[in-house]
């Protein structure tokens, strides 16, 4: 398959062009006090010339910028184009760091993130993997930037379905979202809002740091094998999640809910701890706790009163 944006692909744009494209296609003439009109609008959002206007600069820069032609936009009109395009804080930053990664030609996909030697992995340290064991029960990850999935805590591997029978060397929790079935089934209805979460940090990243290792050859895979990934990589959602609640439908434990919290581990080279709690005494508490079990009890399942098995 042949893509037309960068950063995980190939083509001729520019990720600054292609973001302020994609944003461009969000604002619609109310949002930003124009008048709709009567006709039919063959493009989604604003046109090139509304933003332009908006932004104080002429059609064909605002056009050679978008087909990513020009590359180098001064600060203020950087922050003209993030007024004009209504971007929040965390948008407007990933805004300039484009500007300044198309200013230094660089940021535009090629060979960037090649992966390193076949099976080497980023090592996590004793200190993190202590920490990870005193979260027991809990279920709890570690992963690195790109998602790859550096250690875990029993429950934290048996919480996602399938997981462990893939080689530990080719653990990725946004491949497994993204391809295996049983990531579909834990999730249902809420599976998209998951993975776009995943979707975002990785558009974050490539926007930021491009060459990071393994992010160029996961992102094309990816495209190339979930159309539902493609889809969201093109919407340019940069922020995911780091708080919150998740509701699993485990197929040996039913239905239950657990928080979670993400925290950034500094000094490891980007690594992350996610965790997932449940209040003790809870009936959630009590999954957690043969989830952490090595050995499942077999009547586990049925001991357990879940009330909305068929939700």
């Amino acid at each position: 398959m042949e893509h037309t944006q960068q950063t995980g692909g190939r083509g001729d744009s520019s990720e600054l062009g292609s973001f302020l494209r994609a944003r461009r296609t969000r604002v619609t003439p109310a949002d930003v006090g124009l008048p709709v009109g009567t006709g039919v609008r063959r493009t989604p959002g604003l046109r090139r010339e509304e933003i332009a206007t908006l932004a104080g600069v002429s059609i064909d820069y605002y056009t050679r910028l978008e087909r990513g032609k020009e590359r180098r936009p001064s600060a203020p009109v950087v922050e003209a184009l993030a007024s004009a395009l209504r971007l929040d804080e965390a948008e407007r930053e990933y805004l300039r760091g484009l500007a300044i990664l198309a200013a230094r030609g660089t940021g535009t996909g090629g060979a960037a993130g090649e992966p390193g030697p076949a099976g080497r992995r980023p090592a996590v340290d004793p200190g993190v993997a202590l920490l990870l064991q005193s979260l027991r029960p809990n279920p709890a990850h570690v992963v690195s930037r790109t998602y790859e999935l550096l250690a875990a805590t029993p429950a934290g591997l048996r919480l996602l379905p399938g997981m462990a029978d893939t080689p530990p060397a080719q653990r990725n929790v946004v491949r497994w979202l993204a391809l295996h079935p049983a990531a579909r089934a834990l999730y249902r209805d809420d599976w998209e809002n998951q993975i776009r979460g995943c979707v975002a940090r990785l558009r974050a990243l490539a926007g930021t740091d491009p060459d990071a290792p393994g992010l160029t050859p996961l992102i094309d895979e990816l495209r190339d094998r979930s159309p539902d990934f493609a889809r969201l990589w093109e919407q340019y959602d940069i922020q995911g999640h780091t708080t919150g609640d998740k509701t699993f439908h485990h197929p040996e434990f039913g239905v239950f809910t657990l928080g979670f919290q993400a925290l950034d581990l500094d000094g490891t080279g980007g690594h992350r701890v996610i965790f997932y709690y449940a209040e003790p005494g809870a009936l959630a508490y009590d999954v957690l706790v043969l989830l952490d079990m090595d050995r499942p009890q077999p009547t586990a399942r049925a001991q357990l009163p879940v009330a909305d098995q068929s939700a």
